[in-house]
């Protein structure tokens, strides 16, 4: 039956309606889910005296769930004295709770239920066990598997699932998969409870098996969130093969055609690296086939095949499309602008936000925080953080992480006590942030009592980037011994990030016998990581041994590893500039180095002294002038002449700036009274009025 306004104006008139009449406006309302029509309904049905009819009553709070109005369904609910409340009343309650994410709530009125003296049926345990998930807490679903226990519905297929997906919600997945084994029968839904929670808690493996049996079992066919749960098993762990079998299975099963099938096996392809196999199932959807969801896995394929420009552009041409991005959506796209550091692109992103009304959303915040961050815009990362409510631990991570970045550790840790008084746990990434910016200030002791509290205090298991922060912090104070000392007690096998922290701090001391040893290890791990080479083969220069760093160059030639060369880019007008050592390319370049002239003779007169250890590269009597070539140097010029006086100067590199740049950088920041903001592979330099932000410790 289709309601019509009509239909529901007959029922607001004063003649009495029978109770089936009004039952079947009911069920046609909850198709048009009309909240004007369900309450012109439900006053006809007071008006007629049958609110006690349990059928009407029940019919009604569901219509108010449907309509999307879960309060109307509580006010109707604890207002209606005079109704009896029936099992079915109670657990269609109970079920309109834990859908609309009121867990506490469906709880509540289960124990007010059982208070009444009405009994759970096995509809009740199967709408209650969802609630006992949301909350995440364990000991809520094993008090209800204790009654489910007891009033013998411990076998029922449909409970037994409901069991087996709130364990799994809650991370037992022991526990999860004795209530599955112990089923007398196990439905799909039971096979797709075990498949899902093996996702959840990163058992790909496991659902990978359990997929297979469900393919063997002659009497379960895998619907989509089957395939699509292994689907993106196989993607999280590389599983391509596999993938591309659960991929013929839903070909042949028909199921390939449903978007949600579809955007897994985008994902899948893109995780796996077959970046064309998922661009191809995109495009050959049509535009008309593509909802937000096929859009958002499309640019996250460009974001994991590195193609940061394509992502933002899959951003602009969805919304040409008339599809409304979401929260994904715009986390993506920021992202994709973050690695570009392109803070015009980035901006011109979060005018839609706010134009969308998006803006108050945490997720999209922290995402703006990042982005700005890495842009190398800190005021306009803090702005967001100012303006946003209800900080959560990912928004703290994210103005925690943008201040270390920058190189401002005293802030970094003003903002983890803060975090830690506002009563939040610091999760895994905060704690990187927090180690790396005692290392980069030199408080050791600070740093080492932060990394003991990980575990001790936070439950936190250090990983591989903690204790790289931990022996880079050790290092940089010079306590090269300790640090070795501290890599041999590590509970976990070191990586190369840890060694290569060693390395490092080897070079800044002139550790050689250390940083030779060090370095075999690096390259035995990373045998493709041209920085080891260079690194080792400037400590035998530095140390004139100079046949000793030729044949390390050599060992660069004969495992086909080429350093990658530097080069620093510029934004002017929406417009990037690329510079690389020695460059001429530009139509400018005779007023570029024009420019570097004057610069030069600036900085001497201010008593500039070059550093030219750092053009290892050039001959003796060549080495001084060869460091004003370098390509952080040219950008500076060329930013010089083409940025308007006073607006900041913001330079790019992809290798580690050299501490003659960077002494450059100071003395240029004051002459000419500007902002320069200078992003290497690390991190970001401030200089300002002839200082840095890192303080000359990076």
């Amino acid at each position: 039956m289709r309601v019509t306004a009509a239909a529901v104006a007959a029922a607001a008139t004063p003649y009495r309606h029978t109770p089936t009449h009004l039952n079947n406006l009911l069920n046609a309302t909850a198709q048009t889910k009309s909240l004007r029509h369900a309450t012109q309904i439900h006053s006809q049905i007071i008006t007629n005296s049958f609110i006690s009819l349990p059928f009407l009553f029940n019919n009604l709070l569901t219509l108010y769930s449907k309509s999307g109005r879960i309060s109307q369904s509580l006010l109707l609910f604890s207002t209606a004295h005079q109704v009896t409340k029936t099992i079915v009343s109670w657990t269609s309650l109970i079920s309109q709770l834990s859908h609309f994410a009121a867990p506490f709530e469906a709880l509540t009125f289960f124990n007010q239920m059982r208070a009444t003296g009405v009994y759970p049926n096995h509809f009740t345990f199967s709408a209650v066990l969802p609630a006992c998930a949301s909350t995440s807490v364990l000991l809520h679903g094993q008090q209800m598997h204790c009654l489910i226990s007891k009033h013998g519905y411990e076998g029922d297929v449909f409970v037994g699932s409901a069991l087996v997906d709130m364990y799994a919600k809650c991370h037992d997945m022991m526990l999860a998969e004795k209530v599955f084994v112990s089923l007398p029968v196990r439905n799909l839904v039971s096979w797709n409870s075990m498949i899902v929670g093996c996702l959840l808690n990163s058992l790909h493996d496991k659902a990978l098996l359990l997929f297979r049996e469900v393919i063997r079992d002659e009497f379960i066919s895998p619907d989509q969130v089957t395939s699509s749960s292994v689907l993106s098993a196989s993607a999280n762990i590389g599983a391509l093969d596999f993938g591309k079998q659960v991929h013929g299975v839903v070909v042949k099963q028909g199921s390939s055609t449903l978007s949600y099938v579809n955007n897994s096996l985008m994902d899948m392809y893109f995780k796996c690296g077959l970046f064309d196999e998922g661009a191809l199932i995109f495009n050959s959807r049509g535009i008309r086939n593509r909802d937000v969801i096929a859009w958002n896995v499309m640019s996250m394929g460009c974001i994991y095949n590195e193609n940061f420009e394509e992502a933002c552009n899959y951003f602009w041409v969805m919304r040409r499309e008339g599809i409304s991005p979401d929260e994904a959506s715009y986390s993506t796209a920021l992202h994709a602008s973050a690695h570009l550091a392109a803070l015009d692109q980035g901006t011109s992103i979060h005018n839609q936000i706010i134009k969308t009304g998006f803006s108050t959303n945490t997720c999209i915040a922290s995402s703006l925080i990042t982005m700005y961050a890495k842009c190398g815009s800190l005021g306009d990362a803090c702005r967001v953080f100012e303006e946003t409510e209800n900080h959560n631990v990912v928004c703290w991570t994210a103005i925690i992480a943008a201040y270390q970045q920058h190189g401002y550790g005293n802030q970094v840790i003003e903002l983890f006590e803060k975090m830690l008084a506002n009563g939040l746990k610091p999760d895994y990434i905060t704690f990187v942030s927090v180690i790396s910016a005692c290392s980069h200030t030199g408080r050791v002791e600070e740093g080492q009592a932060y990394f003991n509290s990980m575990e001790k205090v936070h439950g936190i298991s250090p990983g591989h980037e903690h204790y790289a922060c931990m022996v880079d912090l050790l290092g940089r104070s010079g306590q090269l011994d300790e640090a070795r000392k501290f890599i041999e007690r590590m509970s976990i096998k070191p990586d190369s990030s840890v060694w290569g922290a060693l390395l490092g701090a080897c070079a800044n001391y002139g550790n050689l016998e250390m940083g030779t040893e060090v370095a075999g290890r690096l390259f035995e791990l990373e045998p493709n990581n041209p920085g080891n080479y260079v690194l080792l083969s400037n400590m035998y220069v530095h140390k004139g041994k100079l046949k000793e760093a030729d044949q390390i160059r050599r060992l660069m030639g004969i495992n086909r590893v080429r350093k990658e060369p530097g080069c620093s880019w510029i934004d002017v007008k929406n417009k990037t500039f690329v510079f690389r050592v020695h460059d001429k390319s530009h139509a400018r370049t005779d007023e570029i180095y024009e420019m570097l002239k004057k610069v030069e003779e600036l900085v001497k007169n201010k008593g500039y002294v070059p550093q030219t250890q750092f053009a290892v590269n050039s001959s003796e009597e060549f080495k001084e002038q060869s460091l004003w070539y370098h390509s952080e140097k040219i950008a500076l010029a060329f930013g010089l002449l083409a940025l308007p006086a006073g607006a900041p100067i913001r330079i790019k590199k992809n290798l580690r700036t050299c501490g003659d740049c960077h002494t450059v950088m100071k003395f240029a920041s004051e002459i000419f009274e500007r902002e320069i903001i200078v992003r290497d592979i690390n991190r970001f330099h401030h200089f300002r009025n002839g200082l840095c932000s890192c303080r000359d410790y990076w």
